[in-house]
C-alpha cells in the first residue's frame, strides 16, 4: 500500500463507503490500493502508480492511521455488527400503530408516526389505509398541505376507488368552504367575494339574483375579467335564450380580455345556431388558435365548415378533433361527411366504421349529426 499526495476534488468522498472526520475510506476489493492525502483528508483509491512521495515520517504515520481506520471500517461493516432490523418491518409496525391511533381520534400522535412510515410502505393495502388515515387526520388538525398530498397519492395509486373519491370530494369541498369563509371574513367588499355570492346564486338556479350581483361587480370595477362572460352564459341559459344580450356580454368580455377563447367559442355557437356559418367559422377558428387544447372548438369549426359546404377546409380541424377525442361518434361522423363530399371514399368508410364502433361503446354520444 502506497501513499500519494495529490489534489482531490472534495466530491471524491461521495464515492467512498465510509466517512470519518474528513477521512473517506473505500473498502471495495481492489488489487492495488492507494491512500490519498489532500487538503487534510484521506481517501482510499486504486491507482497504477504513486506520483509524489511524502517524507518517511508522515508516510509511516499516515499508513498506520489508514490501516487502523480500514480495520475499524471493516469491523463496522461485518455481518455481526449489522443491525438485524428490517426497515420495511419497522415502517409497517409504525404505520399500524399510527392507523390505530387515528381510529381512536389521537390524530396528533398518529400523524407523527404516519408521516414517517407511510412513504416507505410496500404493502399496497397498508399504504392505502395509512394514507387515508393521514388525509383524515391532517384535515382534522388543519394541516391542509399534508391532507392534499395524501389525497394526490391516493388518487394516483387508487384512481377509481370509491372511498378515495368520496374522501377527496369531502376534503376538497371542506377546503373550498374554508377558503370562502376566509375570503368573506378578510375581504367582504372585494369583487371576488361578490363573485362567489353570484356563483352561489347561479348554482341554486337563481339567475336573476346572480345577474344583479354580477352587475354590482361591474359597477364597482368595469374591467374585471370573466364577469361579462358569466352574464352571457346566464342569458343563454334563460328560457327562451336571450341570444342578443348574451352576444353583447361576450363581445364586452373580449374587449377586456381579447384572449378569452371561451367567449370567442360562445359567439361562434350563437352564430352557428343562427345558421351564420361564416361568422361562426371566424369565431371558432379564433377560439382554436387562442387555446390549442380547446377540443370542442375544432369540432364546431369542422361542423360549421361542413354546413357551409367547405368540406375540404373542414377535414383538418375534424382530424385534430378525432385525434383528441377518438371515442366521440360525432367527430367521426363529421369527418366521414367531409371525406365523402371530397371524393375520399375509403377514408369516409373507415370513419363511418369508427363512428359505429364509438357509438356502440358510448350510446349517449351516438347522436352523430348534432
Amino acid at each position: 500500500m502506497d501513499i500519494v499526495y495529490t489534489t482531490l476534488d472534495p466530491r471524491e468522498c461521495a464515492n467512498s463507503h465510509y466517512l470519518f472526520r474528513g477521512i473517506c475510506l473505500n473498502h471495495s476489493p481492489s488489487k492495488d490500493r492507494r491512500i490519498y492525502f489532500a487538503e487534510g483528508r484521506l481517501t482510499l483509491h486504486t491507482l497504477d502508480m504513486a506520483r509524489l512521495p511524502i517524507a518517511g515520517l508522515i508516510r509511516s504515520l499516515l499508513f498506520k492511521l489508514a490501516v487502523l481506520l480500514c480495520v475499524c471500517g471493516l469491523l463496522a461493516s461485518s455481518p455481526a455488527q449489522v443491525s438485524s432490523k428490517n426497515p420495511a418491518v419497522d415502517a409497517s409496525s409504525s404505520a399500524e400503530r399510527g392507523i390505530s391511533l387515528a381510529a381512536k381520534g389521537r390524530c396528533r400522535e398518529a400523524l407523527s408516526l404516519l408521516k414517517k412510515s407511510a412513504p416507505h410502505l410496500v404493502d399496497k393495502q397498508l399504504r392505502y389505509r395509512a394514507f387515508m388515515s393521514t388525509a383524515r387526520c391532517a384535515m382534522s388538525l388543519d394541516q391542509t398541505e399534508t391532507a392534499v398530498e395524501a389525497l394526490l397519492l391516493l388518487n394516483r395509486e387508487f384512481p377509481h376507488d370509491p372511498d378515495v373519491l368520496f374522501t377527496s370530494t369531502r376534503v376538497y369541498s371542506e377546503l373550498a368552504s374554508r377558503a370562502a369563509q376566509d375570503l368573506a371574513a378578510t375581504a367582504p367588499t372585494s369583487y371576488q367575494a361578490g363573485q362567489l355570492e353570484a356563483e352561489a346564486f347561479e348554482s341554486q338556479g337563481n339567475r336573476d339574483k346572480a345577474i344583479v350581483q354580477y352587475k354590482k361587480i361591474l359597477d364597482q370595477d368595469p374591467k374585471v375579467s370573466g364577469i361579462h362572460y358569466r352574464l352571457g352564459r346566464i342569458y343563454l341559459s334563460q328560457s327562451p335564450p336571450e341570444a342578443e344580450n348574451a352576444k353583447t356580454e361576450f363581445a364586452e368580455e373580449l374587449k377586456i380580455n381579447p384572449d378569452n377563447a371561451s367567449a370567442e367559442f360562445m359567439l361562434g355557437e350563437i352564430a352557428r345556431q343562427a345558421g351564420q356559418w361564416d361568422e361562426a367559422v371566424e369565431h371558432f377558428s379564433r377560439a382554436s388558435k387562442l387555446d390549442e387544447g380547446f377540443q370542442e372548438a375544432y369540432l364546431a369549426l369542422g361542423m360549421s365548415l361542413n354546413s357551409a359546404g367547405k368540406f375540404s377546409d373542414a377535414i383538418a380541424p375534424l382530424q385534430s378533433y378525432v385525434r383528441m377525442q377518438p371515442g366521440d361518434p360525432a367527430g367521426h361522423y363529421q369527418l366521414a361527411t367531409a371525406y365523402a363530399r371530397t371524393g375520399r371514399k375509403p377514408e369516409a368508410e373507415r370513419e363511418m366504421a369508427l363512428q359505429r364502433e364509438a357509438a356502440a361503446k358510448n350510446p349517449q354520444g351516438a347522436q352523430a349529426p348534432r
